[in-house]
């Protein structure tokens, strides 16, 4: 059987797609994986040997949706949905049309919405492994919750040796960014994190990040504060994954770094400030205590992915002590 995953955007969602696909490529050694996706993410699924990588744009305009079917219409069995957008839903009826199966992931948008914008019914939402997991059941396939962690690049580890250095003493990530104002501490306090765990001669800090403004930040951040180097837009990913695998905690937002961080088996301290775990974005096997939020707020949570806007003009949601950081490190 060959099957057809599409996950288009965003890194962080791809990442999570990781686990459930190592572990139905693993239990099911004779059928075929093939991987839709953005460029530059085949990294997060080379070392599995029955997953193909297939490289699709990241917005799959219409003409992209039929190169999409002309290619796979043939040779595809079943096709597995966890995008679930209009252009990937008329690809899947183009499919069933050519007489394949399609299946499509549920992602609960409307209870979503309605935690998020009127504040019903906050509870714990099946995760987002939860909901691939159940989409590959539909299609005929068990994944399990055996996935721990990639296996080492050894070519792009002895390419970050040979960058940083061997380790010493405790490397610490820290990923400030994220899509969104809402999702990130102010600029002050990630600096005053930075300048705590930076005065200990024993710590080196790695700061990542992406995109040219935020590249520059993170460099002049750098330039400031001892034993602090900025990797943003210096490595490739296989790289990043195996700087990740040599740091002791990774500090991020609810944003894509933990979700990398998962892959590799790194803890992650993560920082939620106007969206919530509860709706079902935590990161692999991470610890539940490593969460960093308000839980004095009640409007809280007021979006699933991020905002820029603040219904009262104020991100509370932002105004965590940094002391509560560095003390959980």
């Amino acid at each position: 059987m060959t099957y057809l995953i599409i996950r288009l955007a965003t890194i962080g969602n791809v990442a999570m797609t990781v686990p459930v696909i190592a572990s139905v490529s693993r239990r099911y050694p004779n059928d075929r994986f093939i991987i839709a996706s953005k460029k530059d993410l085949g990294a997060m699924f080379a070392s599995m040997p029955n997953v193909e990588f297939y490289e699709v744009d990241n917005h799959l305009d219409w003409r992209g949706v039929l190169e999409l079917w002309r290619r796979w219409r043939h040779d595809v069995d079943v096709v597995i949905d966890l995008q679930s957008v209009l252009r990937t839903r008329v690809f899947g009826t183009l499919m069933k049309l050519s007489g394949r199966r399609v299946k499509r992931v549920h992602y609960g948008r409307i209870r979503k919405h309605l935690i998020t914008f009127w504040g019903i019914g906050l509870q714990q939402l099946p995760t987002e492994f939860e909901r691939y997991k159940e989409t590959f059941r539909r299609a005929g396939l068990e994944p399990d919750d055996s996935f721990e962690s990639l296996p080492k690049n050894y070519t792009a580890a002895k390419a970050v040796k040979e960058k940083y250095g061997t380790k010493t003493g405790r490397w610490i990530g820290l990923a400030p960014f994220a899509k969104s104002k809402s999702n990130m501490l102010p600029y002050r306090t990630t600096k005053e994190i930075i300048d705590r765990l930076s005065r200990d001669e024993q710590t080196h800090v790695f700061l990542f990040g992406a995109g040219a403004v935020e590249c520059e930040m993170l460099r002049q951040w750098a330039s400031v504060f001892p034993r602090t180097e900025s990797v943003a837009g210096q490595l490739t990913l296989k790289e990043e994954l195996e700087l990740m695998r040599q740091l002791d905690v990774m500090i991020c937002m609810d944003s894509a770094n933990q979700h990398l961080s998962s892959l590799v088996g790194l803890r992650a301290i993560s920082v939620w400030c106007a969206t919530h775990p509860m709706i079902g974005f935590a990161g692999w096997k991470q610890n539940p205590e490593d969460i960093i939020q308000r839980h004095d707020l009640r409007c809280r949570p007021c979006t699933c992915h991020g905002t820029n806007h603040c219904r009262y003009a104020n991100f509370a949601c932002q105004q965590i002590n940094a002391e509560t950081i560095v003390q959980q490190i």
